[in-house]
């Protein structure tokens, strides 16, 4: 599987990473997934070659499944995790505190969990600049990294807030939301890859796909104002966008989730096809810019 340099961090992360949060039902959920099930896609991840893996404290059972069932396999993957979570099922009151204390108790929380002595990446857990101390809060970020409970520190976040961060020049990863249909940070990437800091796309699937939802739209809406569905052809849907993701010069690993065996299958399968050809990747962004402008002048 193609590998890219996570940016100044120097990590060797496979483009394709796999993102726990599904992993977060309980048995007796909504959304069932079961011990036995979450263990054979960790397992099954890990087997891929696919070394990178995006988790929090607030992704219900995730990080104590990931301790589980992989932590004997930890030389494997690079860890990422969040802070500023305040679950309420670990007894918190949900939402973010933006607090030193906070980020504290969550990577003493996330190691227990994932039974490991460190992380590769904490992450800030998309804070609004205007709500959040953030120079206190990367103060505790190095406090923790000196400890060596982490090896770097980034954020998960999006616009208008992005280019406040990475002005700060402090984050050595951003996560950030991009696909072929929620296209509006794909300049932000790139600006974020040429300061030097490693890129985690999220939502390079899941988001991206036909009946997700966007801001002010659902990515159905957009997808048949664009007129994706012929620029499918034989493909599936998922795989076009998956591609289109992968696509991205600046896209050093996209996080995709998934608690099916067979969907992992398939971004496997649609990851190792590489990138789009040039023609088709133009072709897409061309549409989506034309279905976007359809969009606004009927709004």
């Amino acid at each position: 599987m193609k590998k890219m340099t996570l940016g100044r961090t120097g990590l060797e992360v496979t483009q394709l990473s796999y993102g726990a949060m599904e992993l977060r039902h309980p048995p007796d959920g909504n959304r069932k997934v079961d011990d036995a099930l979450a263990e054979q896609v960790l397992a099954a991840v890990l087997d891929s070659g696919i070394n990178f893996i995006d988790t929090a404290p607030d992704y219900g059972l995730s990080e104590e499944r990931i301790g589980r069932f992989v932590s004997s396999r930890r030389q494997e993957y690079f860890l990422a995790t969040k802070c500023g979570c305040d679950p309420a099922d670990k007894g918190g009151q949900g939402g973010h505190v933006w607090k030193r204390d906070q980020l504290l108790s969550n990577i003493d929380g996330s190691l227990q969990r994932l039974k490991t002595d460190h992380v590769d990446v904490l992450q800030l857990h998309n804070p609004k600049i205007e709500e959040a101390p953030v120079d206190e809060l990367v103060e505790a970020l190095r406090e923790i990294q000196g400890q060596g409970l982490t090896r770097f520190i980034g954020i998960s976040t999006t616009e208008p807030w992005l280019d406040r961060y990475l002005e700060m020049g402090v984050f050595d990863t951003f996560q950030i939301p991009y696909s072929c249909l929620q296209p509006q940070h794909g300049d932000a990437i790139a600006r974020v890859a040429e300061a030097g800091a490693g890129v985690v796309v999220r939502g390079g699937i899941n988001r991206g796909g036909p009946n997700s939802e966007t801001p002010g739209r659902t990515n159905q809406e957009l997808w048949d104002a664009a007129g994706m569905g012929e620029v499918c052809d034989d493909t599936s849907a998922a795989e076009m966008i998956l591609r289109y993701t992968l696509t991205h010069p600046h896209c050093h690993t996209t996080i995709v989730g998934t608690r099916s065996l067979e969907h992992l299958k398939e971004n496997l399968e649609a990851a190792e096809k590489g990138p789009l050809p040039e023609e088709i990747y133009g072709e897409i962004r061309r549409r989506v810019e034309a279905g976007i402008r359809k969009i606004n002048e009927q709004a």
